[in-house]
């Protein structure tokens, strides 16, 4: 029999709603078969069979919520997912063995032990069975896999091995430290003042609770700062009705956004110093400007990214943002399309808000938000002249773009936005 575990579909899962299953007890599945779909704190996304063989048991049902990673949520007759070895014919000493008395009470509590031990390594060119979230776990820490012992189904490796290991001794992920930390003590709303009965509670689903740690994270541990410019959009707005006059026939409308991520790919790549990330071996300097944008859906806040926006075009863009946008909404991305990016832009105009300063999307350098075109008095020479001017905020990662980086990528940004034909020439 073969286990079917939950997976681990973006490193921020730690479990999801098993929304739909797509075979019943009695199929015969092949691996690479879609064979459930799963939502998790991001999207829902289809789920493969990695092996093949007739469903035995159905363990989790259709609907059922906060179901853990690695936890089974079905059964399958045939080969298992880590497959035991041939067992060879005993040896006469083997055989000899077999026939020896039970061991007494102390043998069988010294083994129960045993799996403290370091086991013997795995030999070369010999598949290990880990769980996606183990292996990255394993790999953060600097734990060689070979050397671990799997205490999941069939011996799979799982995040509590590499933990355990991590604790015992060689290297230890910040990951397993962060689960591990004592919880910061949280007074309840009746401890505050605001007793119960006064109001209605909606329970955390796995979206807000993904965005409250990561949020959380990056404000205590980020040392971040904002730059704030204003920028005249006249000449936007009127090369964006043009523009669209010339797209009109194709069925593609370009937004006051498309180009603000078009400005941003080529100011990020005017400015290689702004495209870059933290990390505790160096400073990352992309190749590409991946420009993640914030899409507001139900619940909450998710950043598809346009990548390699710097090589595509105003339509490109456009077609592929409104895409996005909509499988986002719809909860339809992929993991790749919304995992990792370079760099994030938060536009709030729409909503008419005149300003904002936005948290650190991690690993990014950087992010700007967005605020509304207004009219407002701008000083011309010596005299007063009446301008749509947007306000924009950088936020920077101190740790990789500093003041002088960001303002050299504003001063980039800004004339793109203000002269438009200079990104599209």
């Amino acid at each position: 029999m073969t286990d079917i575990l939950m997976p681990a579909l973006s490193p921020t899962m730690e479990e999801g709603v098993l929304a739909k299953w797509h075979v019943k007890v009695g199929d015969t599945v092949s691996a690479g078969d879609v064979i459930a779909e799963i939502e998790t704190d991001k999207a829902t996304m289809e789920v493969e069979a990695v092996d093949e063989g007739e469903v035995l048991e159905i363990l989790v049902e259709a609907g059922t919520e906060g179901v853990k990673v690695n936890t089974p949520i079905a059964r399958l007759a045939g080969d298992d997912a880590a497959p035991a070895p041939k067992k060879a014919e005993p040896a006469k000493d083997e055989v000899k063995a077999e026939a020896k008395p039970e061991p007494k009470p102390e043998d069988k509590a010294d083994k129960a032990e045993a799996p403290k031990a370091t086991p013997a390594p795995a030999k070369d060119g010999e598949r290990i069975f880990a769980s996606p979230l183990a292996r990255r776990l394993a790999k953060d820490a600097g734990l060689d896999l070979k050397t671990l012992k799997g205490t999941g189904p069939h011996g799979r490796i799982v995040k509590a091995d590499v933990e355990s290991a991590g604790k015992g001794g060689t290297a230890k992920s910040a990951t397993a430290t962060a689960a591990t930390a004592e919880p910061r003590k949280v007074q309840s709303l009746a401890q505050m003042g605001i007793p119960d009965g006064s109001y209605d509670l909606i329970p955390l689903d796995g979206m807000r609770k993904a965005i409250a740690r990561r949020l959380t994270d990056s404000f205590r541990d980020v040392p971040h700062f904002p730059l704030t410019i204003d920028c005249e959009i006249d000449g936007l707005l009127a090369a964006r009705a043009q523009v669209n006059a010339l797209l009109e026939p194709q069925g593609i409308k370009v937004s006051v956004n498309d180009f603000i991520m078009k400005a941003v790919a080529m100011a990020l790549k005017a400015v290689p110093e702004a495209n870059a990330s933290y990390s505790p071996d160096g400073i990352a300097m992309h190749h590409h400007a991946d420009v993640a944008m914030a899409v507001a859906i139900d619940g909450g806040l998710i950043t598809p990214i346009i990548r390699k926006a710097e090589t595509k075009s105003l339509a490109e863009i456009a077609t592929e943002s409104k895409d996005l946008a909509k499988r986002a909404r719809d909860r339809k991305l992929k993991p790749e399309e919304f995992q990792g990016g370079t760099f994030s832009v938060s536009n709030l105009g729409m909503f008419g808000i005149k300003s904002f300063a936005s948290i650190l999307n991690e690993p990014q350098g950087a992010i700007m938000s967005v605020g509304a075109g207004e009219k407002r008095p701008v000083v011309r020479g010596d005299s007063l002249a009446v301008a749509t001017v947007m306000t924009v905020t950088l936020t920077c990662d101190h740790r990789v773009v500093d003041g002088a980086i960001g303002a050299r990528f504003l001063q980039a940004f800004k004339p793109m936005i203000e002269n438009p034909v200079t990104m599209l020439a």
